[in-house]
Parts: structure tokens; C-alpha cells; sequence
């Protein structure tokens, strides 16, 4: 049987950060079409796809990204651990699902689909997409870093694109101009100071100045601003828009970008640990695929660092884990 550890190097090997998940995409589906699955690339755009592997359907479907996020950093694998982008987000979890529905199907379990998707790391097109296939699955395991816990809830998220104009002018008349960026300064300070809603399971909701962009030289009175901020959202995002608003006040222009809704209430298995996870998934976008669970080895704390890493012991543990959880649902 397929080494997982290899098959997880092969795939963090290859540079696929978002809207360039080509060279991922093209490897999972040749894998998966030399084994005998039935392989079908949906086009979300030109040179990317998403991979629909499937036998007889109607069962439990492991589904995760095959995008990360820039920089490449290749693979390497000392003291016990596979360290590279996507060791834990989300590559070496797919190569942990591919690895377990093998395992399934050589036992004559042909219930088990594999769905890899991309774009999950900046808006999702990949799910949106991957939400219109023709389907018949009863459960959809996705596959995040939850530590190997059940997550019992995900949050959600909302990007916002700020923007404030001001009136340019030498620095050395400073009262001849109106600076943008100290209007975003002040804009930004409030919005920080906003009481956010919170939910019983996931938590509060949460907010990050991500980027700001400002200004051209030292000594010109800069006339615009913006900034990126990110909200992880545990609730209704209608209200949550109300409340930047509000505290906005006109003074800035609001631009929103991609949305995903929260994730409250995931499937629980008994004997699997479970807990809820501050960071936004796929899952709300992908209902037609059946009652979702959210699983994975590794840790969100190191995805997206320099550090990026996976225990190899459990990596190897997840493909057992995963086989157990799709027996107990296919039992079911």
C-alpha cells in the first residue's frame, strides 16, 4: 500500500498556491486514475480544477484543498516531522484521505468519494463550484488541522476592503492638505473597539487588520488609504455589516469581499475527541454533499508559517482514523 508519508512529501513538493493549483490537481488525478477510480476534473478555471474521484457513490465523501498559500516552501522531513507548505494544510491530509479510501476500496468498499478542491485559501471558488456536481454522498468528511479532534463547530469569515480619501499637499504645509492615512488610523482604532458578537460554541468574533496601503512619499500629505481587514465570524453577517457601518460612519468607503458562513453545529462521532476551531472552512459551502464532520491531523498554529509542519506518527494515524470514521458512518 501506498506510503502516506512519500505521497504527502510528492504533493507539498509541488508549488499550487492559490489560482495555480494546476500541477496538484493534474498529479491527484493521474493517482487516482491509475488505481481505478472513476476521475472527473470540474474547470473552475482555466489550467485548475477541482478532482471528483468516485466508485458506486452514495456514501461518505473525504473532501480538502489542494491550494496553499504563497511562499513555496519545500519539503523536508527530520525529527519526525514533514515540514513544507501544505504539510498540514492541507496536503498531507490529502494524501492521508487518498491513502484511506485506497485501503477502503482494495477491501471492496466502493462507497468512499474523494473530492479535492481549490481556491479554499483566498474565496473558495473551488467549493462554490464543487457544490453543483451531481452527488449522492450521505456524509462529507472534510479535512482541516484540528489536531485530530472532531471540530464540533467552524467559524466564518467576511473580508472588508476599506478605503479613505484625503487632499494631497507638500508635508511642509501640512494644513494645506488632509491626510488619508490618519483618517484610517482613527476609522481602524474604532472599529477595533467594536463590541463583536459571540456564540456559545465558537467563541467571540474576531477581527484583523490584515494590510494598509497608503500614501507615496514621506513628504507628500498622502490622499488615500486602504485597508484589508479580516472578520471571523460566529453569527449572522448581515448584523455584523451593520456594526462596521455604523462605526464607520460614512467616513470611509466599504467594499465586501468573499464571505463564508459559519460552520455551528459538525457531526460527532462517540470515541473521536472533539472541540471547536476558530478559523473558517469549505464545509458551509459544500451542503449538497452531505452531513459534514471536519477532521485532520496537525495544527492551524503552524499552517501558514515558515514552520509549517505534520508529526509523521500522525499523519500515519490519521489514515487509520479516517478509515474508522467512514466505516462507522457507512455502518450507520
Amino acid at each position: 500500500m501506498t506510503d502516506v508519508v512519500a505521497l504527502a512529501a510528492e504533493l507539498v513538493s509541488l508549488e499550487s498556491p492559490t489560482g495555480a493549483e494546476g500541477p496538484a490537481v493534474d498529479f491527484v488525478a493521474r493517482w487516482l486514475v491509475s488505481r481505478g477510480w472513476n476521475v472527473t476534473v470540474q474547470e473552475v478555471t482555466e489550467g485548475r480544477g477541482n478532482v471528483w474521484a468516485s466508485r458506486a457513490g452514495g456514501g461518505v465523501t473525504f473532501s480538502t484543498h489542494l491550494d496553499t498559500v504563497p511562499p513555496f516552501v519545500r519539503p523536508d522531513l527530520h525529527d519526525g516531522r514533514l515540514y513544507g507548505r501544505g504539510a498540514c494544510d492541507a496536503k498531507g491530509i490529502a494524501a492521508a484521505m487518498m491513502v484511506a479510501a485506497e485501503r477502503l476500496a482494495s477491501r471492496g468498499e466502493e462507497r468512499v468519494d474523494l473530492l479535492f478542491v481549490v481556491g479554499e485559501e483566498k474565496g473558495s471558488d473551488g467549493a462554490r463550484a464543487a457544490n453543483r456536481l451531481p452527488t449522492t454522498s450521505r456524509f462529507l468528511i472534510f479535512g482541516e488541522p484540528t489536531e485530530s479532534k472532531l471540530a464540533t463547530g467552524a467559524r466564518g469569515s467576511l473580508r472588508v476592503t476599506l478605503l479613505t480619501r484625503g487632499r494631497a499637499a507638500h508635508s511642509a504645509y501640512p494644513y494645506l492638505g488632509e491626510s488619508a492615512i490618519l483618517a484610517m488610523l482613527a476609522v481602524l482604532q474604532e472599529i477595533q473597539r467594536l463590541p463583536l458578537p459571540a456564540d456559545e460554541v465558537l467563541g467571540e468574533t474576531t477581527v484583523n487588520i490584515g494590510t494598509i496601503r497608503g500614501g507615496t512619499e514621506a513628504n507628500v500629505i498622502p490622499d488615500s488609504c486602504e485597508a484589508e481587514l479580516m472578520f471571523r465570524l460566529v453569527g449572522d453577517v448581515e448584523g455584523l455589516k451593520k456594526l462596521v457601518e455604523a462605526s464607520v460612519a460614512g467616513r470611509a468607503e466599504i467594499a465586501y469581499g468573499s464571505y463564508t458562513p459559519p460552520a455551528p453545529r459538525c457531526h460527532t462521532v462517540p470515541g473521536f475527541a472533539a472541540a471547536p476551531v476558530a478559523y473558517a472552512t469549505d464545509v458551509p459551502l459544500l451542503d449538497r454533499w452531505g452531513t459534514p464532520l471536519l477532521f485532520g491531523p496537525g495544527s492551524i498554529h503552524v499552517a501558514h508559517t515558515a514552520e509549517e509542519h505534520i508529526e509523521v506518527r500522525e499523519l500515519l494515524e490519521s489514515v487509520d482514523a479516517y478509515e474508522r470514521l467512514a466505516g462507522i458512518l457507512l455502518a450507520g
